[in-house]
């Protein structure tokens, strides 16, 4: 199989301000309850988000608050990842990056900070997601992040921008039909720390994907398993369909097998303490969808349209469902 190149890389505070101090606490309480409520009875992670507000907390005003050059939003990203996150080098000298998640990301950074350039992006590979969200690295992460209950326990998603679903990717001339039976034997890639790999461990553990099935080969970057694959060291990739997509528009000789075997939604992830972020970000989630011109199905039909197909309803989310919280 000829080597195909990968584009590999060169909100309770949110909330208006008040002087009343107890509403505050019994409000930012009751947001804890009932976020601890849900990730305790986790069966549909992406409605555990809190619902849409304009209004500029404590973590808002730091980011508005940084001098210079530094005011900026700090966001992790992909840099390998075709129509998503990645640089095109045909793009000028500075190859910037491109994709239907930096098109989100820009909307963002446009609405907290009045510019659209106004962004830090850091390249970061899908096993660092989560701790470079901890560790203060990066404001958010727009990196095709799944929302699942194991993450919620770690980190604050908005709502979701975005469905999916886990299917197989294999060599157009691979016996491999889709996750079934055909994967007996074979070698899959998968992502560290990417809900593929906890899927096939979780389904093997069950005895859902045969026992003599390889799931070893893991790697820190998703696109990694493109590359493995074209040097036929693993026989199938098992990725998010909108990812494996773009991988076999990159590669010919590749192509999707079977349907997608879960749903799935991508949200834009947080600290879990930066409430008036999640807020924030769920109300430009809800202005980006109203905006047919310049919104999310603009991005959708510049971007995936081309791999995805032109009919964006299968790809787009539910109307948004967010917690109830009192005070």
């Amino acid at each position: 199989m000829a080597v195909v190149c990968a584009l590999v890389a060169l909100v309770a505070l949110c909330l208006p301000l008040t002087t009343d101090t107890t509403s505050a606490q019994n409000t930012t309480a009751a947001t804890q309850t009932a976020r601890t409520a849900a990730e305790e009875d986790c069966e549909a992670p992406e409605k555990q988000t809190l619902s849409p507000s304009s209004a500029d907390g404590d973590t808002i005003r730091a980011i508005k608050n940084r001098e210079g050059e530094k005011r900026k939003l700090i966001v992790g990203v992909d840099q390998n990842s075709y129509r998503w996150g990645y640089r095109n080098p045909n793009s000028g000298k500075t190859a910037e990056l491109e994709g239907f998640d930096i098109d989100l990301v820009h909307r963002i950074a446009e609405d907290i900070l009045g510019d659209p350039d106004a962004v830090q992006f850091k390249a970061i590979p899908t096993d660092q997601r989560i701790p470079a969200i901890k560790d203060g690295r990066v404001d958010m992460v727009v990196r095709t992040m799944t929302i699942n209950c194991a993450r919620i326990a770690d980190v604050a998603f908005s709502a979701p921008y975005f469905k999916t679903g886990q299917q197989v990717l294999a060599p157009k001339s691979s016996p491999v039909e889709g996750y079934d039976d055909t994967l007996a034997g074979r070698r899959i890639c998968t992502a560290a720390g990417s809900t593929a790999y906890s899927t096939l461990e979780a389904d093997k553990k069950d005895g859902d994907l045969p026992a003599s099935t390889d799931i070893s080969t893991t790697v820190p970057n998703q696109l990694d398993c493109l590359v493995r694959l074209q040097l036929g060291e693993v026989d199938a990739v098992v990725t998010d369909g909108a990812l494996a997509a773009s991988q076999a528009a990159q590669d010919p000789t590749v192509q999707l097998k079977g349907d997608a075997f879960t749903a799935e939604y991508y949200g834009v992830a947080m600290k879990k303490d930066a409430d008036d972020l999640v807020r924030r970000v769920n109300q430009i989630l809800v202005d980006y969808r109203k905006d047919t011109a310049n919104g999310w199905q603009a991005s959708y039909d510049h971007w995936l349209s081309a791999t995805l197909g032109k009919d964006a309803k299968k790809s787009e989310p539910p109307a948004p469902q967010y917690l109830r919280t009192t005070g």
